[in-house]
């Protein structure tokens, strides 16, 4: 039986000085899932090698030896050209102005919801940046027998284009409540088969479930799991 190969995961770097905040992003950035750097000062972060295996910066705006935006400009000129979230317990807009001035893409504000940071993070991955399939998380829910992986992938994928015309439906409709109970139930299915990549994309919708943006990411996101062969990450 052949073993899966297990498709890559998104790589963050994230820079936070203070350790009750960094373990809190640590790990929900992880549960993308991604692959997180956690470091806790500009010099930590500028030691990471090599910086432009990131996709996405998840850059304090105050660390003990520096700020964000100067440390952003450092990775940028050692070739670090990853979309860049500062993250800060400053709720001044003034503030936030300047931190985009400085080159983030966004700026989140602390203390941030789960579901807010993974949209955030979503929104700027680089496409093809996170797999389809997590092989290890779907293996780890059906007791580590690929047969049942399969199998199940193979309903999961039936049910799928039926869910997307409730959603989409509950959507038109400016059904919030709706378009979330279905997002549950895709949620749920994502989590037993190991669809990562829509995963992240529901969690988006869930935060803001009549977004036209994010349902729009939805519709991609199920376009490309409908168009992908199961044996492929």
């Amino acid at each position: 039986m052949n073993t899966p190969i297990e498709a890559p995961v998104p790589h963050v770097l994230l820079a936070e000085d203070d350790p009750v905040s960094a373990a809190f992003l640590q790990a929900a950035t992880a549960a993308l899932p991604a692959r997180v750097t956690l470091t806790r000062s500009v010099a930590e972060a500028l030691a990471c090698q090599p910086l432009a295996n990131f996709d996405v910066l998840l850059l304090d705006a105050n660390l003990g030896d520096g700020n964000g935006s100067d440390l952003l400009q450092a990775l940028r000129t050692r070739g670090c050209l990853a979309p860049a979230l500062a993250h800060t317990a400053d709720h001044d807009t003034r503030a936030h102005d300047l931190l985009l001035q400085g080159g983030f893409n966004e700026v989140l504000c602390k203390p941030i919801a789960p579901a807010a940071l993974l949209a955030a993070l979503c929104r700027h991955l680089p496409a093809g940046a996170m797999p389809h399939w997590d092989e290890q998380g779907a293996l780890a829910a059906l007791g580590g027998n690929p047969a049942h992986v399969q199998a199940l992938r193979t309903l999961f994928l039936e049910e799928l284009r039926g869910q997307r015309q409730r959603i989409e439906a509950a959507r038109q409709r400016g059904d919030a409540a709706a378009v979330r109970a279905e997002l549950h139930k895709l949620a749920a299915g994502c989590g037993f088969v190991g669809a990562a990549k829509l995963a992240s994309v529901v969690r988006a919708l869930q935060a803001a479930p009549l977004d036209a943006k994010a349902g729009h990411a939805l519709g991609l996101a199920i376009d490309g799991m409908l168009a992908l062969p199961l044996g492929q990450g």
